[in-house]
């Protein structure tokens, strides 16, 4: 019989196996942990869509018909103090021109007063950085005198009406090569009408996060000094939530995927090392840390992770735009020309819409665009303009 200080350890020496640890923590961490934390959250892959979409979609859509009304009494309030915007010509030339295109659509939303109150916010609260900053809406109603919102903005900004007395749109006309149309006249007219050094073209169900001008400042004055960058036709300051994962046919997100991997396999590989008591992890334990850290962040959510970046401008990422979609477009003069003389010969159709359209041009143009990560505006529409739908969801 052995003697008491080495009887064998049984069960407690097993449980201090490194590979049995490892795959309780897994167990813990995936079955247990992430799904009771992340059950509620929108891009996750833990999401309990069955659950919780239809009531989040309503408190959604109730919470917009609510930022529509104060939007509404925002510019209420601003017509009894008069205001208004100073008219085009009274400043310098402008910097940037923050062009809404905006049509009738659910007026019980007011989509395009909330896009506008908040860039008049925080325009007011830029200051000096954006003094040489203007907003202009482009209605491209087909009556515009029926689109009451933009009749009301029409005492704080420019106005430019796609349609009225004299042109109507084209009865044979098919809905995707009309809004292409509407886009580039838009554009067109931003160009003429204000000669601004950059436009930002936004659609008007597209708001502005809280950060959006201290960014753009310095991606206009930081990194458009980078001649690939300066030379791209179009900036992308949106890409649906969804489509934001790692697993997604955007390859270039590979390589941030396997940075994640990297940093978090060595700092969880050195923490497990020092609570085991070792002088460092073995290269076993430092691979099984960074595929750990991998799907991890993949099933809780890539959009999550970028969310950080919004602690200061630098962090944001510019990484090459992929197709969809257009609520939010920076374009530099130059290529805002290059841009309208493209889409001039092209004709969209169901499956090639604008923004499929415009992507198709770095492909046989040669040419660069690029979007920036996290997003820097918010897409508040649920009901398209191109589309009926009935009954929508956030997903």
């Amino acid at each position: 019989m052995l003697p008491r200080g080495l009887q064998p350890c049984g069960r407690l020496c097993r449980w201090s196996s490194p590979f049995l640890q490892l795959l309780a923590l897994t167990a813990v961490t995936f079955v247990v942990l992430a799904p009771l934390t992340c059950h509620r959250l929108l891009h996750s892959y833990y999401y309990l869509r069955r659950w919780y979409l239809s009531p989040m979609s309503q408190d959604f859509l109730q919470q917009n018909q609510e930022d529509g009304l104060r939007a509404l009494h925002y510019f209420e309030r601003l017509r009894v103090h008069n205001a208004s915007e100073p008219a085009p010509g009274e400043a310098r030339r402008t910097g940037l021109l923050i062009t809404i295109i905006t049509v009738q659509r659910h007026p019980e939303f007011h989509y395009v007063l909330q896009v506008a109150s908040r860039f008049h916010s925080l325009l007011r609260q830029c200051g000096a950085p954006c003094r040489r900053h203007q907003i202009l809406l482009c209605n491209v109603e087909a009556d515009p005198s029926t689109h009451a919102d933009a009749q009301l903005l029409a005492g704080f900004f420019g106005v430019a009406n796609r349609y009225g007395s004299r042109q109507a749109p084209e009865p044979s006309l098919n809905q995707f090569e009309k809004e292409k149309r509407d886009y580039a006249y838009c554009l067109e007219k931003s160009l003429q009408d204000y000669d601004p050094e950059h436009v930002l073209l936004v659609e008007d169900d597209a708001v502005p996060e809280d950060e959006i001008f201290p960014v753009l400042n310095h991606l206009l004055q930081v990194r458009f000094s980078k001649p690939h960058l300066r030379d791209a036709l179009y900036m992308k300051l949106y890409h649906p939530e969804r489509l934001q994962r790692y697993l997604n046919p955007e390859p270039m997100r590979i390589l941030e995927w396997l940075g994640v991997g990297m940093l978090g396999g060595s700092l969880l590989g050195f923490a497990y090392a020092w609570a085991a008591g070792r002088p460092g992890p073995s290269w076993p334990i430092a691979l099984f840390f960074a595929l750990y850290s991998m799907l991890l962040v993949e099933l809780v959510g890539r959009h999550y992770l970028l969310e950080l970046r919004r602690l200061a401008p630098p962090l944001y990422n510019v990484v090459p735009a992929t197709e969809c979609c257009t609520p939010a477009m920076l374009f530099s003069a130059p290529s805002a020309r290059r841009a309208l003389g493209y889409l001039k010969k092209l004709r969209c159709r169901s499956g090639f819409a604008k923004d499929t359209a415009l992507y198709s041009l770095l492909r046989t143009k040669g040419e660069r665009a690029f979007v920036v990560e996290p997003n820097l505006v918010r897409h508040v529409g649920m009901f398209s303009s191109l589309r009926v739908n009935i009954n929508p969801k956030l997903l």
